[in-house]
């Protein structure tokens, strides 16, 4: 009896829905039970916490403000944390890390010099003095 009560009271919460969050960079799709009426927010955490309970790469953090969830009907925009999960009618969702600040934008130079700068070293001169050949530039 006392099962059945409990059941009961879950029902009374609101609808659940089973979603599935792809992860951008993983292998496969994440699956979980979640209320209609719960955050994205929410869910963000709820997923970033089962994927690093599976042991799943890439490790992404835990931190859920560096994260967006986009849903694949409501167009290019990201969901807002505020919203309701269940407010877009959705099952399936991406979760993507959210874009760093361009380099670029800090940096005074421009983005020619930027372009025709070469780092420390090539991977030319690394062959160069690991195999002692030379390599040509063209």
């Amino acid at each position: 009896m006392l099962l059945y009560k409990q059941k009961k009271n879950q029902s009374a919460k609101g609808n659940r829905l089973l979603i599935s969050i792809n992860v951008l960079g993983s292998a496969g799709p994440i699956r979980f039970v979640v209320g209609e009426e719960e955050l994205v927010a929410a869910v963000i955490d709820t997923a970033l916490k089962s994927y690093a309970r599976e042991g799943r790469l890439p490790v992404l953090g835990s931190d859920l403000n560096d994260f967006l969830l986009y849903c694949p009907t409501s167009g290019s925009d990201a969901l807002s944390p505020w919203d309701m999960i269940g407010s877009p009618g959705a099952r399936n969702f991406l979760l993507c890390k959210k874009p760093k600040a361009d380099p670029m934008a800090d940096d005074r130079r421009s983005p020619a010099a930027a372009i025709t700068r070469k780092g420390s070293g090539s991977w030319k001169s690394w062959i160069n003095k690991s195999f002692n050949l030379k390599v040509s530039s063209h």
